[in-house]
């Protein structure tokens, strides 16, 4: 089969076409032929030799893919509900980027009706981050106020409409107008140009000097300092990335003063059953909110896998809006 490997840790050019053996499903996994995969930003801190591959995960790039099911464990299948056949998306830990991949049955969810599986690519891996980090560790409330830091990425996309449609009012911030006329028109209530204002002070103004219930941050670094004083009281912070940094200092008294919650995950190395289980709630609480077309793939753009150089190099620009996906054949 084709793939898209890292020939060796670098810029973006060290992505290369290449030939791998199809891969054999094992006990509880599937086999799926991809049409699409997903590319996220853990695949640029891959490349850069960053983010260490899990043990016994594969060395090709790609967290999310979205193709058919050819072959698999017959009873793990018959349990999830899904058959051969059936056209999937799927959360890897690893071998995306190719024409064939395997993916453990619990990680797949069917393509929502009417979604390509191009669209089908972009979920996975911001759905189950979202879902993790905003609903299940934040415990983000109908009713309550969600900041989402990097409102125009994929992650923040995918924040922006659910915390709409879980009853939360949305701040998101983003780097330039344009991307903030983006976050409103997918529904955030307020979108904040962090380089020409500060989003501390926004959005105390925003919420009548009371503060936000919950931040989704892919920042880090000084950042999380400053998101405790633009929360309200047993406000929570969701740390998912560090790209400003991985070390804070931040001020321990407001802290407990506020009663207020810091915590953070990374999802690529959990078990096979903790993904299962985020799947589930996805398919039974996510799923036919994109079914009825209330929340929506946001796909900036689309490559061939021999222009995966290109992808990775829009990624790192951060010029896009939404999720960028390679495509292996027609959806």
């Amino acid at each position: 089969m084709k793939v898209v490997e890292i020939s060796a840790f670098g810029p973006a050019e060290v992505l290369r076409l290449a030939e791998r053996p199809v891969p054999a499903p094992a006990v509880g996994e599937v086999l799926i032929r991809v049409s699409a995969s997903g590319i996220n930003r853990p695949d640029v801190l891959q490349r850069t030799g960053h983010y260490p591959v899990p043990p016994g995960a594969s060395d090709i790039p790609g967290l999310e893919v979205a193709g058919r099911i050819e072959a698999g464990d017959a009873a793990a299948l018959a349990a999830a509900g899904l058959k051969v056949g059936d056209r999937v998306c799927a959360l890897v830990a690893g071998g995306g980027y190719a024409e064939w991949c395997v993916a453990p049955v619990g990680q797949c969810l069917p393509v929502p009706d009417g979604w390509t599986d191009v669209e089908a690519a972009s979920l996975p891996e911001t759905f189950f981050t979202v879902w993790s980090n905003v609903v299940d560790r934040a415990q983000l409330k109908a009713g309550e106020t969600l900041l989402v830091q990097g409102g125009s990425s994929g992650i923040g996309t995918t924040a922006i409409q659910l915390g709409k449609a879980l009853g939360a009012t949305v701040l998101a911030t983003a780097g330039s107008d344009d991307k903030c006329a983006a976050c409103r028109e997918l529904g955030a209530d307020h979108a904040i140009n962090y380089k020409s204002q500060d989003f501390v002070e926004a959005s105390r103004a925003l919420t009548g000097g009371r503060g936000v219930d919950v931040v989704l941050d892919m920042v880090g670094g000084p950042y999380v300092a400053r998101e405790l004083e633009c929360l309200a009281e047993d406000g929570r912070i969701a740390v998912i990335a560090v790209q400003g940094g991985s070390k804070s200092e931040i001020n321990t008294g407001l802290l407990l003063r506020k009663r207020l919650t810091v915590t953070g995950s990374t999802l690529r190395p959990r078990s096979v059953a903790f993904k299962s289980a985020v799947a589930k709630a996805l398919r039974e609480r996510v799923w036919p909110l994109l079914a009825a077309r209330r929340i929506r793939p946001v796909v900036h753009a689309v490559f061939a896998p021999g222009d995966a150089a290109r992808a990775h190099a829009l990624m790192e620009s951060g010029g896009h809006v939404g999720k960028i996906v390679l495509t292996w054949s027609s959806p």
